[in-house]
Protein backbone atom coordinates (compact mmCIF):
# COMPACT_ATOMS: atom_id res chain seq x y z
CA UNK A 1 0.00 0.00 0.00
CA UNK A 2 1.34 3.47 -0.95
CA UNK A 3 0.93 6.31 1.55
CA UNK A 4 2.11 9.90 1.36
CA UNK A 5 4.05 11.47 4.20
CA UNK A 6 4.78 15.17 4.28
CA UNK A 7 8.16 16.36 5.51
CA UNK A 8 9.74 19.76 5.89
CA UNK A 9 13.35 20.77 5.28
CA UNK A 10 14.86 18.68 8.10
CA UNK A 11 13.03 15.48 7.14
CA UNK A 12 13.97 16.03 3.51
CA UNK A 13 17.67 16.57 4.31
CA UNK A 14 17.65 13.46 6.51
CA UNK A 15 16.56 11.31 3.53
CA UNK A 16 18.56 13.09 0.82
CA UNK A 17 20.58 9.99 -0.11
CA UNK A 18 17.35 8.03 -0.66
CA UNK A 19 15.91 10.92 -2.69
CA UNK A 20 19.05 11.07 -4.88
CA UNK A 21 18.79 7.31 -5.44
CA UNK A 22 15.21 7.67 -6.71
CA UNK A 23 16.16 10.69 -8.84
CA UNK A 24 19.07 8.75 -10.36
CA UNK A 25 16.93 5.68 -11.10
CA UNK A 26 14.17 7.80 -12.67
CA UNK A 27 16.30 10.27 -14.65
CA UNK A 28 19.51 8.33 -15.36
CA UNK A 29 21.69 11.47 -15.28
CA UNK A 30 25.42 11.42 -16.04
CA UNK A 31 27.33 10.35 -12.92
CA UNK A 32 29.28 13.62 -12.81
CA UNK A 33 26.02 15.56 -12.25
CA UNK A 34 24.90 13.73 -9.08
CA UNK A 35 26.98 15.76 -6.61
CA UNK A 36 25.75 19.04 -8.09
CA UNK A 37 22.14 17.83 -8.09
CA UNK A 38 22.45 16.87 -4.43
CA UNK A 39 23.74 20.36 -3.59
CA UNK A 40 20.86 21.96 -5.51
CA UNK A 41 18.29 19.79 -3.72
CA UNK A 42 19.81 20.50 -0.30
CA UNK A 43 19.66 24.24 -1.11
CA UNK A 44 16.02 23.95 -2.23
CA UNK A 45 15.17 22.77 1.27
CA UNK A 46 16.09 26.24 2.56
CA UNK A 47 13.65 28.08 0.28
CA UNK A 48 10.51 29.74 1.69
CA UNK A 49 7.47 27.54 2.24
CA UNK A 50 9.35 24.38 1.20
CA UNK A 51 7.20 21.23 1.35
CA UNK A 52 8.00 17.65 0.37
CA UNK A 53 5.97 14.47 0.19
CA UNK A 54 7.39 10.97 0.13
CA UNK A 55 5.44 8.15 -1.49
CA UNK A 56 6.04 5.25 0.89
CA UNK A 57 5.37 1.60 0.30
CA UNK A 58 4.09 0.13 3.54
CA UNK A 59 3.83 -3.54 4.32
CA UNK A 60 0.16 -4.32 4.92
CA UNK A 61 0.64 -7.98 5.79
CA UNK A 62 -0.92 -8.78 9.19
CA UNK A 63 1.42 -11.79 9.55
CA UNK A 64 4.60 -9.71 9.54
CA UNK A 65 5.79 -7.18 12.10
CA UNK A 66 5.66 -3.58 10.87
CA UNK A 67 8.77 -2.58 8.96
CA UNK A 68 10.29 0.71 7.91
CA UNK A 69 8.37 1.99 4.87
CA UNK A 70 10.24 2.08 1.56
CA UNK A 71 10.29 5.45 -0.22
CA UNK A 72 9.39 4.88 -3.87
CA UNK A 73 8.80 8.48 -4.94
CA UNK A 74 9.08 12.08 -3.83
CA UNK A 75 7.82 15.48 -4.86
CA UNK A 76 8.72 18.86 -3.48
CA UNK A 77 8.26 22.52 -4.14
CA UNK A 78 8.42 25.95 -2.58
CA UNK A 79 7.28 29.50 -3.15
CA UNK A 80 9.30 31.09 -5.92
CA UNK A 81 11.00 34.37 -5.07
CA UNK A 82 13.47 36.84 -6.56
CA UNK A 83 17.03 35.71 -6.00
CA UNK A 84 16.30 32.05 -6.73
CA UNK A 85 18.11 30.95 -9.89
CA UNK A 86 15.23 29.10 -11.65
CA UNK A 87 12.73 31.80 -10.73
CA UNK A 88 14.89 34.64 -12.04
CA UNK A 89 15.91 32.89 -15.28
CA UNK A 90 12.35 31.84 -16.12
CA UNK A 91 10.85 35.21 -15.15
CA UNK A 92 13.25 37.00 -17.54
CA UNK A 93 12.38 34.60 -20.36
CA UNK A 94 8.63 34.93 -19.72
CA UNK A 95 8.92 38.73 -19.70
CA UNK A 96 10.70 38.60 -23.06
CA UNK A 97 8.10 36.21 -24.52
CA UNK A 98 4.82 37.32 -22.92
CA UNK A 99 5.48 40.74 -21.46
CA UNK A 100 5.92 41.81 -17.83
CA UNK A 101 2.25 41.66 -16.87
CA UNK A 102 1.74 38.05 -17.99
CA UNK A 103 5.11 36.98 -16.55
CA UNK A 104 4.20 38.46 -13.17
CA UNK A 105 0.76 36.84 -13.30
CA UNK A 106 2.44 33.43 -13.60
CA UNK A 107 5.51 33.88 -11.38
CA UNK A 108 4.60 36.77 -9.08
CA UNK A 109 3.07 34.47 -6.45
CA UNK A 110 3.84 30.95 -7.65
CA UNK A 111 4.42 27.53 -6.16
CA UNK A 112 7.39 26.04 -7.98
CA UNK A 113 7.17 22.27 -8.36
CA UNK A 114 10.90 21.63 -8.34
CA UNK A 115 11.18 17.84 -8.38
CA UNK A 116 8.66 15.04 -8.95
CA UNK A 117 10.13 11.56 -9.32
CA UNK A 118 8.90 8.00 -8.94
CA UNK A 119 11.21 5.00 -8.99
CA UNK A 120 10.84 3.23 -12.38
CA UNK A 121 9.54 0.06 -10.67
CA UNK A 122 6.51 2.06 -9.47
CA UNK A 123 5.85 4.37 -12.42
CA UNK A 124 2.53 4.17 -14.26
CA UNK A 125 0.53 3.64 -11.05
CA UNK A 126 -0.72 7.26 -10.65
CA UNK A 127 1.75 7.91 -7.81
CA UNK A 128 3.16 11.02 -9.50
CA UNK A 129 -0.31 12.44 -10.09
CA UNK A 130 -1.33 11.79 -6.48
CA UNK A 131 1.88 13.37 -5.16
CA UNK A 132 1.28 16.53 -7.22
CA UNK A 133 -2.32 16.78 -5.98
CA UNK A 134 -1.20 16.24 -2.39
CA UNK A 135 1.66 18.73 -2.67
CA UNK A 136 -0.55 21.43 -4.21
CA UNK A 137 -3.54 20.93 -1.89
CA UNK A 138 -4.28 24.02 0.18
CA UNK A 139 -1.43 26.09 -1.26
CA UNK A 140 -2.13 29.85 -1.09
CA UNK A 141 -0.17 30.70 -4.25
CA UNK A 142 -2.15 31.63 -7.35
CA UNK A 143 -0.24 29.33 -9.75
CA UNK A 144 1.90 26.22 -9.92
CA UNK A 145 4.84 26.22 -12.35
CA UNK A 146 7.46 23.67 -13.39
CA UNK A 147 9.97 22.76 -16.06
CA UNK A 148 10.18 19.45 -17.87
CA UNK A 149 12.01 18.08 -20.89
CA UNK A 150 10.42 19.41 -24.06
CA UNK A 151 9.71 15.95 -25.45
CA UNK A 152 6.61 13.73 -25.55
CA UNK A 153 7.45 12.01 -22.24
CA UNK A 154 5.13 10.40 -19.70
CA UNK A 155 5.81 13.34 -17.38
CA UNK A 156 4.82 15.86 -20.04
CA UNK A 157 1.60 13.92 -20.68
CA UNK A 158 0.87 13.80 -16.93
CA UNK A 159 1.25 17.57 -16.52
CA UNK A 160 -0.94 18.29 -19.55
CA UNK A 161 -3.62 15.93 -18.24
CA UNK A 162 -3.60 17.91 -14.97
CA UNK A 163 -4.20 21.20 -16.77
CA UNK A 164 -0.64 22.51 -17.02
CA UNK A 165 -0.17 24.55 -20.19
CA UNK A 166 3.06 25.44 -21.92
CA UNK A 167 4.30 28.93 -21.11
CA UNK A 168 7.62 28.46 -22.93
CA UNK A 169 8.84 25.67 -25.19
CA UNK A 170 12.27 24.81 -26.56
CA UNK A 171 13.72 26.74 -23.63
CA UNK A 172 17.42 26.18 -22.89
CA UNK A 173 18.64 27.15 -19.42
CA UNK A 174 21.88 29.17 -19.28
CA UNK A 175 24.87 26.85 -19.48
CA UNK A 176 22.71 23.95 -20.70
CA UNK A 177 21.93 22.39 -24.03
CA UNK A 178 18.71 20.41 -23.46
CA UNK A 179 15.37 21.91 -24.41
CA UNK A 180 12.73 22.33 -21.71
CA UNK A 181 9.10 23.33 -21.54
CA UNK A 182 8.04 25.72 -18.79
CA UNK A 183 4.46 24.89 -17.83
CA UNK A 184 1.96 26.41 -15.43
CA UNK A 185 -1.59 26.18 -14.22
CA UNK A 186 -3.73 28.20 -11.85
CA UNK A 187 -4.20 26.95 -8.31
CA UNK A 188 -6.05 25.31 -6.72
CA UNK A 189 -6.01 22.03 -8.59
CA UNK A 190 -9.52 20.59 -9.06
Amino acid sequence: MIEFRGVGPAGFAERLETVIGIYTAAMNPPADQITGRKTIMRNHGTYPHFQCYFAELRDSSPQLPPSEPQIVGFAYGFRGAPGQWWHDVVLRALRDEMGPEAANAWLGFAFELAEIHVHPDYQGKSIGRAMIRTLCAGRPERSAVLSTHDQPTAARHLYASMGFTDLLTRFVFPGGHEEYAIAGRPLPLP
